[in-house]
């Protein structure tokens, strides 16, 4: 057998078994996912199951009863709202401007390299700590005390590295060309920001916001030193209010009160799992439409 012919059987070899190794691989990462996949579907299937026949208008619109026994859950879907809606306000325009920062103004030098590590850093501390931080922070030393105000600037914290990082990313993806054109007109730096890359990013910036609140909106630890409220008998008047929230209410449900009916916390959990698909689906909706509009 000639050389060329040894050369090409033993590429030949090599192409096999790299085709060999690329299928496992293939097989084992769909298995990977289909298993999460599964474990997801059960998990949301139990929780549907058991908490469905629970949910009715009584149990959304009406006020607990008998030590949370029975009634409904109405002021916790309120107060989870109404941090959630106060989260966005004091998170979003800060991670946005932040992200405009490093993106279109900082230079690459140690300082704006630090702040990076360290909005990388954060994204991967845990939620107790954040709790705590705010209980320190706002509740003790801004005095705000257990309220809206200090556990919305908590949870606020919390999102900033994702909506920073989810900003970037989409500020990035709009071409360089589109920069280049604006300037080439005689636009400034932040006219060029303003009109030529912020519309286009608007997608990514919305779906990053949404999905770091979702997250937020599912938390227990951080809102747990700082605003939830084992029960309160009304809605909060203000932002220096306590509230209910449904994180804290499904574990107050589940470990604080005894003989409580099983479709009670089920039918609680199913309506947090409700309202965090509500928001992960707008993601989804807002970022195909915005898309359609801003097509290059």
């Amino acid at each position: 057998m000639d050389p060329a012919t040894r050369r090409v059987q033993a590429a030949d070899r090599q192409w096999r078994r790299a085709e060999l190794i690329q299928r496992v691989a293939f097989a084992l990462l769909f298995i990977a996912t289909l298993l999460v996949a599964l474990a997801s579907v059960l998990v949301m299937g139990l929780i549907l199951i058991r908490g469905a026949p629970w949910l009715s208008w009584e149990f959304l619109t009406t006020m607990p009863a008998r030590g949370m026994r029975a009634g409904g859950i109405f002021p916790a879907i309120v107060g989870t709202l109404e941090l959630i809606g106060l989260t966005v306000v004091f998170a979003l325009p800060m991670g946005v401007a932040a992200a405009i920062y490093l993106t279109e103004y900082a230079r690459d030098n140690w300082m704006n390299r630090f702040i990076r590590l360290a909005i990388v850093n954060l994204s991967g501390v845990p939620s107790v700590v954040y709790g705590l931080f705010g209980l320190g922070l706002f509740v003790i030393f801004c005095r705000f005390g257990t309220s809206l105000l200090a556990g919305a600037l908590t949870l606020a914290i919390m999102t900033l590295p994702v909506i920073i990082t989810a900003s970037e990313e989409a500020l990035r993806s709009v071409p360089q060309s589109f920069r280049e054109v604006s300037h080439s007109l005689g636009a400034s730096r932040w006219q060029t920001v303003r009109h030529a890359v912020l519309p286009f990013a608007v997608p990514g910036i919305m779906t990053g916001t949404i999905l770091g609140i979702s997250r937020a909106a599912g938390e227990t630890a951080p809102i747990l030193f700082t605003v939830a409220a084992f029960y309160v008998p009304r809605l909060p008047h203000s932002v220096f209010d306590q509230a209910m929230a449904l994180p804290y209410h499904l574990y107050v449900l589940s470990t604080q009160i005894p003989n409580i009916p099983q479709a009670h916390r089920y039918g609680t959990a199913l309506v947090l799992l409700l309202l965090v698909l509500s928001l992960n689906v707008l993601a989804v909706v807002l970022r195909a439409r915005f898309r359609r509009k801003r097509q290059w």
